[in-house]
């Protein structure tokens, strides 16, 4: 019998203009206190941010992204952050923020395999989906 374990998520927002109050849905972060993972992916897609602000400081984007799955990961790399708990570090990652990179509210279930979660969330909520095929296409 496979055993569920409850876990918290929140999706991990680029808001270009934070006045403006729009987002672009860029990553996951998961945790799972009874099996001890907590882990981040991260996936920006460029071309949708682009639509949102063109003049956004991408590099700057790219860099705090890519510090979210270090913080998870923890170690000394990770900085002063890192060196947390795995329950503190997940919630100074989802605390509010009123930056540029954000959190959504956090979520809860249930899933037998976190690491497997995560990724059913990435594609469920940050990537695009597979484009229909057009009407030309479907009446063949």
């Amino acid at each position: 019998m496979l055993v569920r374990n409850s876990f918290d998520y929140a999706i991990v927002r680029v808001v270009p203009r934070v006045e403006r109050g729009e987002f672009l849905n860029a990553g996951v972060i998961l945790f799972c206190r009874t099996r001890r993972f907590l882990a981040a992916q991260v996936e920006l897609n460029e071309t949708r941010l682009c639509a949102l602000d063109p003049n956004c400081d991408y590099d700057g984007i790219r860099r705090n992204l890519a510090t979210i799955p270090l913080i998870c990961a923890g170690g000394a790399e990770s900085g002063p952050i890192g060196q947390l708990s795995l329950a503190e570090r997940f919630h100074w990652l989802v605390s509010p923020r009123s930056t540029i990179i954000q959190t959504s509210p956090v979520h809860s279930g249930l899933c037998t395999n976190p690491a497997v979660t995560l990724e059913r969330l990435i594609t469920t909520l940050v990537r695009l989906p597979e484009s229909a095929p057009s009407n030309e296409t479907r009446r063949g």
